[in-house]
């Protein structure tokens, strides 16, 4: 399973404002949501991994060993016609986290949300990046990566994400499951992309899932 190290130099601090539920609050101070940004990018310990299997697309079987079936019709929407699928598990570390954790039970309760934010805006970009530097030799190949889908979204049951957690290798990188499956560091993401044969040319693009969300009413929806 290849290892991706990656660093990140500047947290998209718009990412960050959405995630700190922020895009409405037209007083709040930029400069303070910069500042976290800043900060939280001395804190970032990015690692990633990454397996690609076969998909067989009628059965909604990833043919990992054992082989490991999708429940959720969001998700095997998703992968219709697909044949191959990247399962991928990124995460920037605990160190952010246990910032966070500290600055909230000293009360500092603003720093708090907005270093958690960056934080999430900072796995997501990481997880972009990931697909950014894969991509070639599979669009080489003659195949169209579809959006990243995790567990959880959609109908895509949390509960599947004990059995997907083991197939990507996350566990090479650091990352566990808790005893609620809630990934660990915290701050850390599991994936699937499927995998298209599309003989036309294709752009490569950072994946935005939000459009393939049936949850509407998250608070992170564009």
């Amino acid at each position: 399973m290849p290892i991706y190290n990656a660093q990140i130099f500047k947290i998209d601090a718009k990412e960050t404002r959405r995630y700190a539920g922020l895009m409405r609050a037209k007083n709040f101070n930029e400069k303070n949501i910069i500042d976290a940004c800043d900060e939280a990018v001395l804190m970032l310990e990015v690692r990633g991994i990454w397996n690609i299997y076969d998909y067989d697309a009628e059965k909604n079987l990833v043919m990992s060993t054992p082989p490991f079936k999708l429940d959720g019709k969001s998700i095997t929407r998703h992968l219709a016609n697909c044949d191959k699928v990247i399962c991928i598990a990124v995460t920037v570390g605990e160190e952010i986290e246990n910032e966070v954790t500290r600055r909230f039970s000293k009360g500092n309760y603003v720093e708090s949300v907005l270093l958690d934010a960056a934080a999430t805006a900072a796995v997501e970009q990481a997880a972009d990046s990931l697909e950014m530097a894969i991509a070639p030799q599979f669009i080489k190949d003659g195949y169209k990566m579809r959006s990243r889908f995790s567990p959880g979204y959609g109908d895509w049951v949390l509960t599947n994400q004990e059995k997907f957690f083991g197939i990507t290798g996350a566990d090479e990188i650091g990352m566990s499951l808790s005893s609620a499956l809630m990934l660990m560091p915290r701050k850390s993401i599991t994936a699937i992309i499927g995998l298209e044969k599309n003989k036309a040319d294709v752009k490569i693009s950072p994946a935005k899932n939000c459009a393939d969300c049936d949850n509407l009413d998250c608070p992170a929806r564009h």
